[in-house]
């Protein structure tokens, strides 16, 4: 079943120009991927360490930051960026419009951090009212770049997770969800966002996440990363789930089976900056519901590539990542 999947012969996809190679020194194989395994990406984050406003729009020439949600999260996960890209909003009116994006994004983020993963009844006043802070100008400032761009997603993208911590109710996001699905119905970044606002720790109710992904991933093309979702309701039905062994089912496991043949082991999916992302996604996924036909496959495509998402949904993510490529 899976000899083929990468093209005649199975055969691997060529390689990349400007991948990253990975690190001489791993710890048993298993290394953290960096700036999504792309050297222009990683000339990027160090313009971005730097504070080099000029050297980062350089950097951003190959990139499509209005669409491209993984580049976009490398500098909005970047601490240290909230301390200069203000200059760039103020004094660059010619790229104003995405100095406004990577500081949105970047507030965002920031806003996260402070409250950190904490339960709701956990977090310190004090940690909310900076959470909500940052959120306010995140959201001012990804309207504004939203505004000025019509035609880039990522700031809609993005204004689903800060409207989901605001509270910004149903109605709110629900817009802010066709507009992003408007300028692209198949935008994989955004379902995964949607899925997550349907859990029912956010309000949604038991079923709707994974019937939400069930019917993107029925339209979605031959190797697309629509599969992802799929693969991540799953994961996110888990973390909502009493019963560990959940996903242990016949039927989920087809179902996985069939969206990572579908998506990333189909000969059509794209590695782009950052695919190892999708194929962690799976790796769980799929380590979860003990399915032993194409876990093995992912894990040796990766080559201990580590991304800590979906994994810090686990106690000691990386060392449970480890755990399930050694039983792969």
């Amino acid at each position: 079943m899976f000899g083929k999947l990468f093209g005649r012969g199975g055969e691997r996809p060529a390689a990349d120009p400007h991948a990253l190679p990975a690190p001489r020194r791993t710890k048993n194989g298993v290394y953290t991927l960096r700036a999504l395994g792309d050297v222009r990406v990683l000339a990027l984050v160090q313009a971005a360490e730097a504070g080099d406003w000029a050297a980062v729009r350089t950097a951003l020439a190959p990139f499509d930051l209005g669409r491209d949600h993984a580049v976009l999260g490398e500098l909005a996960d970047l601490d240290g960026v909230q301390d200069w890209i203000g200059r760039a909003v103020e004094e660059d009116k010619e790229h104003r419009a995405t100095a406004l994006l990577i500081s949105g994004a970047r507030h965002a983020n920031w806003g996260w951090e402070a409250r950190t993963a904490a339960r709701a009844v956990d977090v310190t006043r004090d940690q909310w009212r900076v959470f909500r802070e940052r959120l306010d100008i995140a959201e001012e400032q990804l309207l504004e770049a939203a505004e000025l761009r019509p035609d880039w997603i990522t700031p809609w993208r993005r204004l689903l997770t800060s409207g989901r911590g605001i509270s910004r109710g149903a109605a709110v996001n629900e817009v802010r969800l066709a507009a992003a699905l408007r300028r692209d119905p198949l935008d994989a970044e955004t379902h995964l966002a949607w899925v997550s606002q349907l859990q029912p720790r956010w309000g949604g109710e038991p079923g709707e996440a994974l019937a939400f992904a069930r019917e993107a991933f029925t339209g979605a093309p031959e190797g697309h990363r629509l599969g992802c979702v799929l693969a991540m309701a799953h994961i996110e039905d888990w973390v909502e789930s009493d019963r560990k062994d959940c996903l242990r089912q016949p039927e989920i496991q087809d179902e996985l089976v069939e969206a990572a043949v579908h998506s990333i082991l189909h000969p059509a999916y794209v590695r782009r900056p950052g695919w190892q992302h999708d194929f962690n996604i799976f790796a769980m996924a799929l380590s979860l519901a003990s399915v032993s036909t194409a876990t093995p496959l992912v894990f040796r495509e990766l080559r201990g590539a580590y991304t800590p998402w979906p994994w810090e949904y686990m106690a000691r993510p990386e060392e449970m990542y480890a755990r399930a490529r050694r039983n792969a």
